[in-house]
């Protein structure tokens, strides 16, 4: 009854289901493993002290930024030089922007330094200018943003002296000097007053080092690769069952007349009657066949 499983068609679907199912449960137990990866980062890190309670280090020494480095306090000598804003950044719920300042370093490099927010939108008029001369700065070291970054604005369009991202590949085109892979926000507010009237940004999390949604998106897909195995498995049972039961029902006679007659000559039905004449359109009384007797009296 089954020997419809090794015909040329049937072939076909048995490879697919045996290389389908195998891949489905590949990317299930990857996602899985994915999201079991955020929860053991996220609980390192709720045992882990906090870092910008560590001691400051030179900023060369904690590059690159990793997960363990990141939100570090690092230390900086340098000299301050081109400033940008970076406009659309939120702060306990209030809509701002970051003022940010490059500081160059006696190695040649320029470190983004994030000075402090202000409310409202990017102007110049309303940013405290810049500490003159060579400066110290500690701040908590971040990794170059992306475009998955909360905040971010990948639209591009802004005006001349903003920024949409604070990374490397972005500052490099903007100023004539190279740019460190990293940038540090400061956690107090400059010394002099010169940063009196700005916030200071607070470090965040590492990124993938916590439950948020896209932990969750992991668990997710970790199901849906699941499902879809399940779904594969259990077409091939229906297909098998009804190519099943159709063969048995052939094997026991039990196809209708109508159905095999068709099957045996499919123009029987077309010879009837000529395409598009009604079934019930009266007989030629020239036919040689023409029934007198049989016709009704009017």
């Amino acid at each position: 009854m089954y020997r419809f499983l090794l015909t040329p068609r049937w072939w076909g679907i048995n490879l697919f289901v045996v290389l389908a199912i195998p891949f489905c449960v590949f990317m299930g137990t990857w996602q899985l493993g994915r999201f079991e990866d955020r929860v053991q980062s996220h609980e390192q890190a709720e045992k882990a002290p906090d870092p910008s309670t560590r001691a400051a280090k030179p900023l060369d020494a904690l590059l690159p930024v990793d997960k363990v480095t990141s939100g570090r306090p690092a230390i900086a000598t340098g000299t301050y030089a081109d400033q940008f804003l970076v406009p659309g950044r939120k702060l306990e719920d209030r809509q701002g922007f970051y003022v940010l300042n490059m500081l160059r370093t006696d190695s040649g490099k320029a470190l983004p330094v994030v000075r402090g927010w202000l409310p409202g939108s990017a102007t110049d008029a309303r940013v405290p200018a810049a500490p003159k001369g060579e400066v110290t700065v500690t701040g908590d070291l971040q990794a170059s943003e992306n475009t998955h970054s909360d905040g971010v604005n990948v639209r591009g369009g802004l005006p001349s002296g903003q920024v949409g991202m604070i990374s490397a590949a972005t500052l490099v085109n903007l100023v004539p000097y190279d740019v460190y892979d990293a940038w540090v926000t400061l956690p107090e507010a400059e010394a002099g007053g010169t940063g009196g009237a700005m916030k200071p940004v607070p470090a965040a999390a590492p990124e993938g080092s916590g439950l948020d949604l896209k932990a969750f998106q992991n668990l997710g897909y970790t199901g849906e690769w699941f499902v879809f195995a399940a779904f594969v498995l259990f077409m091939w049972f229906r297909l098998v069952r009804r190519e099943a039961e159709a063969e048995r029902d052939i094997a026991l006679g039990l196809v209708p007349e109508e159905a095999a007659a068709e099957a045996a000559d499919p123009a029987a039905e077309t010879a009837e009657a000529p395409e598009g004449a009604p079934k019930d359109a009266p007989e030629d009384p020239s036919s040689p066949d023409y029934d007198v007797a049989s016709t009704p009296v009017r």
